[in-house]
């Protein structure tokens, strides 16, 4: 037993090999978060926590860019070789599976609050068609071989991919009527600061945050007073629904809670909307067979049915 403990204790986690990797490739930590479509700050803290698992520096690091250590070139070598080894193994797994399984992935709050509860909806209709679903925030997780479709969130440019938008990004305070009827200033925007705000903890640089949405709508005092913080928005949206405090509601991935008002929104139609949005990718040196065809035009419709951004109903 203490065997297999300290061999599990030699490999440290996948993503930060990835971050190391991508990292030696590019030159600069800010050159690989674009590689990976995650933020500077997720890679040099993804590098520096491995620099802590082996005790050894693996950068030089310079104003804006990064150079290997010898024992950092040693250990690209390896590197590359494994991952190699590894994506050679892992496309073959995905070949050899049969044609009527569709992998998507998404992001957690997709997967969990816009994906998951129309797929029985699928089923019924395309019972010979099945899905696998993977559901994760790290980008590059998502966009990794084997995946037939991937949801994520950003601007519509990933090269290699084939990008379709699914729908807008339309941001709003929601809370639970019994909140709003306790605390009747949540109707007031220049008093929410000091509310029960709840929000999410993202390393993602473009996720909006209570601050960033105060200031967009011209409040001066951004900092909230009181505020909870989740590591996933499925969470976070979960304790709105629990009456715990406001969260920041995405008009798509709430609809529902809005429609069967266990969830409103205090103030009505203010609500801040961005350039981002989330898009439909399909790896454009894919093979295409019918099965993903069928997934994948199933997605725009749903998409299209609640694609024009609608008011919820106001307690």
């Amino acid at each position: 037993m203490p065997q297999r403990s300290l061999k599990r204790k030699l490999l440290p986690p996948l993503d930060y090999i990835l971050a190391f990797e991508a990292s030696a490739k590019a030159g600069s930590f800010a050159a690989a978060s674009r590689v990976l479509n995650i933020s500077e700050t997720a890679i040099s803290r993804k590098v520096r926590l491995l620099e802590q698992h082996y005790d050894v520096a693996l950068f030089i690091r310079g104003n804006s860019s990064v150079k290997l250590t010898t024992q950092g070139e040693n250990f690209l070598v390896s590197v590359q070789q494994s991952l190699d080894i590894l994506r050679i193994a892992s496309t073959e797994m995905f070949i050899d599976q049969p044609k009527n399984l569709v992998s998507i992935a998404a992001t957690n709050s997709v997967a969990s609050l816009w994906l998951t509860p129309r797929l029985n909806n699928f089923r019924q209709v395309n019972n010979r068609i099945k899905i696998g679903l993977v559901s994760s925030d790290d980008d590059e997780e998502c966009l990794s071989e084997g995946m037939d479709l991937i949801i994520l969130r950003g601007d519509g440019n990933w090269p290699n991919f084939d990008c379709r938008k699914l729908f807008g990004e339309t941001v709003f305070p929601v809370c639970t009527p019994d909140f709003l009827s306790k605390n009747p200033q949540a109707a007031d925007i220049n008093k929410l600061a000091s509310l029960n705000l709840i929000e999410v903890a993202s390393t993602h640089p473009e996720w909006m945050n209570w601050s960033n949405w105060l200031r967009y709508n011209g409040i001066s005092n951004t900092q909230p007073e009181k505020s909870i913080s989740f590591n996933t928005y499925p969470l976070s949206i979960e304790a709105a629904a629990n009456g715990l405090g406001l969260a920041l509601g995405w008009q798509h991935l709430i609809d529902r809670h809005l429609e069967t008002r266990q969830l409103i929104c205090p103030l009505g139609n203010t609500n801040v909307r961005t350039q981002s949005g989330y898009y439909l990718l399909k790896r454009k040196a894919s093979k295409p067979f019918p099965e993903r065809d069928i997934v994948e035009n199933w997605l725009m419709t749903e998409s299209e049915q609640r694609r024009k951004y609608r008011s919820a109903i106001i307690f």
